[in-house]
């Protein structure tokens, strides 16, 4: 009956193609996952030609749209209910191909056991689809799904489980490899632990869960459906933190908040510090100098960065690149002990107190011009303060670049530096500070986010990326350029050498560069903010590099707001060294045409980026402080904010003054309050505005100051802090103190606002460090009695013996520290 029913069809290897993939180790171990790697032509080529069958049994053969399909391939086929007389799986006169549409029904376990060729009808109406030959496994195979995937399994410890996943995975085209290697397409996983996992991480495969296979199977009848579409494989990607319980050490409740929350969403769970249950200890290593626990051996304690990392790469980081490892070295500590050091050589206050400044500015003293060595008797014979007080000057910066070249002197002169070149020094240190935060910017933030091949794919789209950091590499590029120029300038410095051309030199390209950035930088902002909300793996890239030593813990849009600032920055400096520049040297008139240049680069801004309330609160300033510099008046200063305070030194001012400072982007307004006047002086008839309430000491840029020193409360110390200035044309450091008055400015608060604005002028990054905590006696520092009779009685004498003329040292700061005129 079975010959009777059999049609002619023709040549097997001609009607059926074998595309899946031979993996020697799986033949070995199972006739299950035996598949034979061949295509027609290899076929016809090395394989005898036999007669094929294509059976449709039971309800395929009532499938009329499996007939149509089989028809519109042109390929003949027999229908029966009875596969007994078919299944011939020994018989080599015939090549018979089964199409079942139950892989669990009788005539299937038959059909198996006896080693027949079993399809399923989605494999024939893929086939009709894409006009190509049926596919021929020797395996059974009931669809494409997973059609071209070769897939490794791990964390399986039900081998019942793992065997019926092997075999759908088989059934939907898919093959199955024992070890991992490139050739594994996907990874299915039930837990993230394991070597297989950590491999598939750093090769950027798909770590995918098991349901993913069960609900590929589930849709096994949709004809078109892949398992590996992006859209249906999202839903089961194995989360970074799965089975993974954590808790959080030496983060603020609102950060703790949002790290919870984080931790739920990415597939893990959280617990309190000392949990036994805990998994991993996430520490902020910034913050924490003691565990509260002595981990267990399953406890992984790591920084802060494993956990955004395993964010951004959405898959568990390898632990053992971010344990925390508690550091008791002493370069890990901050100086603090070095603030009360006396000079064996004398016990007098102010050699001690220049010490102490001496000290706490070393870390600032930025300079690529060092002193010139001294000879080693001659180094151990120096105190501390006099050796940290040494100061460069041109010739020694000129001697220290060509010491590799033969000298007659033994030693280089040192001369004085001239208020000349100490600005133009200062325009060099903030310039290669700048340069610094556009590289860090490009390194750390634009470079990784355009990068191929990233683990978890493309963090932003390349729209996002150019609208966030628009034109910064061409302005890294120009002021790379002239930082080296000026670099050289200075190396090789003369009173007639020329900074104004340095600038004129670029200005085209600063022209070309700076518009269409600060135009557009609310914008860039905007899609930070945008995509920092929508996009957790962005969130948690932020937060991996925003920590990094670069940053100085500053933000993506802090770093950013630096160009915005600049050319400002550089017109002041440029000003500065107008002033300080005779008439008769050529550079005078090369730095007008220089500060005029920035200014056109300037007006190329769009007005509306210019704060018209920031310019009322700046005519506020003038009028409430009698004799302030008209020139504090500039487009593009604002004023940040102003605090009381009481004078605890000399300088500024005397002891006990009332003092206020308000704090603009680019420097310091100081001024104390007026005297009352005795009947000497009467306004003049018809004026309608009170008389100013504040009188000018002085106007200091910001980039003079050093640092910022935060006293610690004791007794006789409430509430203070101090500034180490130090003016261009000063060969000392001198010491502001202070005293906060009223409770609407918290002291820490405050000296972080000043910090930050500090470090925006003279573009550094670490605006934090600028800050150091430390003892106020070191400092000879003290409130006491500020507020007693006896105090208020000193200071009033002082004050009545004061001449009515402008003091010598308001007039000295007047001319020393006035911001110039932009």
């Amino acid at each position: 009956m079975a010959e009777s029913s059999m049609l002619t069809l023709g040549h097997a290897r001609s009607l059926l193609v074998d595309s899946s993939v031979y993996d020697s180790r799986i033949v070995e171990t199972t006739k299950d996952q035996c598949f034979v790697g061949m295509t027609s032509e290899v076929g016809e080529d090395m394989l005898p030609k036999v007669e094929t069958r294509v059976i449709l049994v039971g309800e395929a053969g009532r499938n009329e749209a499996l007939v149509k399909a089989l028809q519109d391939i042109n390929t003949p086929f027999i229908k029966t209910d009875n596969v007994q007389g078919f299944a011939d799986g020994d018989n080599t006169d015939f090549e018979t191909v089964f199409v079942l549409t139950d892989f669990s029904s009788p005539d299937y376990t038959y059909l198996y056991k006896h080693e027949n060729r079993i399809i399923g009808p989605p494999v024939v109406l893929h086939c009709a689809a894409k006009e190509e030959p049926l596919h021929f496994s020797c395996r059974p195979l009931y669809c494409t799904a997973m059609l071209n995937l070769s897939l490794c399994l791990t964390g399986f410890r039900n081998k019942e489980e793992m065997k019926s996943l092997v075999n759908l995975v088989h059934h939907m085209g898919g093959t199955i490899r024992k070890d991992f290697s490139a050739k594994v397409t996907h990874l299915v996983a039930y837990s993230t632990h394991g070597e297989k996992y950590r491999l598939a991480v750093c090769m950027g495969t798909p770590i995918l869960s098991p349901s993913w296979i069960q609900k590929a199977w589930e849709k096994r009848d949709h004809v078109h459906f892949h398992a590996n579409d992006e859209e249906f494989r999202t839903e089961f990607k194995v989360p970074p933190f799965q089975n993974c319980i954590l808790s959080f050490l030496g983060f603020s409740e609102e950060e703790k908040v949002n790290m919870e929350e984080r931790t739920f969403k990415h597939g893990g769970q959280y617990a309190e510090v000392g949990d036994d249950q805990c998994t991993h200890l996430v520490v902020e290593e910034n913050s924490v100098k003691d565990l509260p626990v002595s981990p267990s051996q399953k406890l992984f304690v790591v920084k802060q960065e494993w956990f955004w990392g395993s964010i951004q790469m959405d898959a568990r980081a390898g632990e053992s690149m971010y344990l925390y490892e508690k550091n008791d070295s002493p370069t890990m500590k901050k100086a603090v002990s070095l603030l009360s050091l006396t000079t064996p050589t004398s016990n007098r206050k102010r050699r001690r107190l220049r010490d102490t400044l001496a000290q706490l500015t070393k870390e600032t003293e930025i300079s690529p011009f060092p002193p010139p060595r001294k000879r080693p008797s001659a180094e151990h014979s120096l105190s501390i303060g006099s050796l940290l007080d040494i100061s460069n000057t041109p010739e020694t910066c000129k001697a220290l670049a060509e010491s590799s070249k033969p000298s007659k002197s033994s030693t280089p002169v040192v001369s004085k530096q001239s208020a000349r070149w100490q600005v133009s020094k200062e325009l060099y240190q903030t310039e290669s500070n700048y340069v610094d935060i556009l590289n860090t910017i490009l390194q750390l933030f634009k470079h990784p986010l355009e990068k191929e091949g990233q683990v978890g794919g493309p963090i932003l789209a390349q729209e996002e990326i150019k609208t966030i950091f628009g034109s910064i590499p061409e302005i890294y590029e120009v002021h790379t350029r002239i930082k080296n120029d000026l670099e050289e300038l200075l190396t090789d410095w003369s009173e007639g050498r020329s900074v104004g051309d340095i600038i004129l030199k670029y200005s085209k390209e600063l022209v070309k560069a700076y518009p269409p950035f600060v135009n557009f930088f609310e914008m860039s902002k905007e899609t930070i903010v945008r995509c920092e909300k929508q996009k957790a793996r962005f969130h948690a890239f932020l937060k991996i590099n925003q920590a990094k030593p670069e940053c100085g813990r500053q933000t993506l849009a802090e770093l950013l707001i630096r160009p915005v600032q600049r050319l400002p920055s550089v017109a002041l400096l440029l000003s500065d060294i107008k002033k300080h520049t005779s008439d008769d040297n050529p550079d005078k008139i090369t730095l007008e045409r220089a500060i005029e240049s920035l200014k056109e680069v300037m007006t190329h801004i769009n007005e509306d980026k210019r704060k018209t309330e920031g310019q009322k609160q700046i005519f506020d300033v003038v009028y409430e402080v009698d004799g302030c510099p008209a020139n504090l008046l500039s487009s593009h200063r604002s004023l940040v904010h102003r605090v009381e305070t009481i004078a605890l030194g000399d300088e500024p001012c005397d002891r006990g003054e009332h003092v206020t400072l308000f704090l603009f982007n680019d420097c310091l307004e100081i001024a104390r309050k007026r005297h009352k006047v005795i009947n000497t002086f009467k306004s003049p008839v018809g004026q309608t505005r009170p008389p100013p309430p504040l009188k000018h000491i002085a106007l200091m840029p910001l980039s003079q100051i050093r640092r910022v020193l935060d006293l610690h409360d004791t007794e006789e110390c409430v509430n203070a802090f101090a500034l180490v200035v130090r003016p261009p044309t000063e060969q000392e450091n001198l010491l502001f103190s202070f005293q906060l008055v009223g409770e609407e400015m918290v002291k820490r608060d405050w000296l972080r606002t000043l910090c930050r604005h500090v470090a925006n002028t003279i573009c550094r990054a670490d605006a934090e460090d600028l800050i150091q905590c430390t003892e106020p006696d070191s400092l000879q520092v003290t409130t006491k009695d500020m507020d007693s009779t006896l105090s208020k009685a000193s200071r009033a004498i002082k004050k009545t013996s004061k001449k009515v003329t402008v003091h010598s040292y308001d007039y000295n700061w007047q001319l020393l520290l006035s911001t110039p005129h932009t």
